[in-house]
């Protein structure tokens, strides 16, 4: 298995930005698939972001394209989710997660094997 540590998260006002970091151990990095998932108070986690394993395809849930950003580098097994121009409404813990085999669907969190233990992003108004 591998083991994923996320850090970054924290309280910010409306319109700022934090660095979400995601790190991994335990296997190489570079064959995982990794998805940014978030899970607001008495919500289901929704789907952010994934990032293939070389960093050239990424995808985004609409409610946050042209605001984050994600992205990896293997070479420090640690994938970063950049959030800027946050929203209230971007309030959630945010969990990283890792998958192995290519095909299935990133947008599902069902499809992930392994799973970070989240981080607190509050936006305030």
């Amino acid at each position: 298995q591998v083991q994923l540590v996320e850090s970054g998260g924290g309280l910010v006002q409306a319109g700022g930005s934090l660095r979400l970091s995601c790190e991994a151990s335990g296997r190489t990095f570079s064959l995982y698939f990794v998805g940014w998932f978030r899970q607001a108070p008495g919500m289901e986690r929704e789907f952010v972001a994934a990032i293939s394993r070389g960093g050239g395809r990424t995808d985004y849930v609409d409610s946050v394209r042209g605001r984050f950003t994600i992205s990896r580098d293997n070479a420090k097994n640690t994938a970063y989710l950049q959030m800027n121009s946050l929203k209230p409404e971007d309030t959630a813990v945010y969990y990283c997660a890792a998958l192995l085999i290519s095909g299935r669907n990133l947008t599902q969190a069902k499809e992930y094997d392994y799973w970070g233990q989240g981080t607190q992003v509050t936006v305030s108004s």
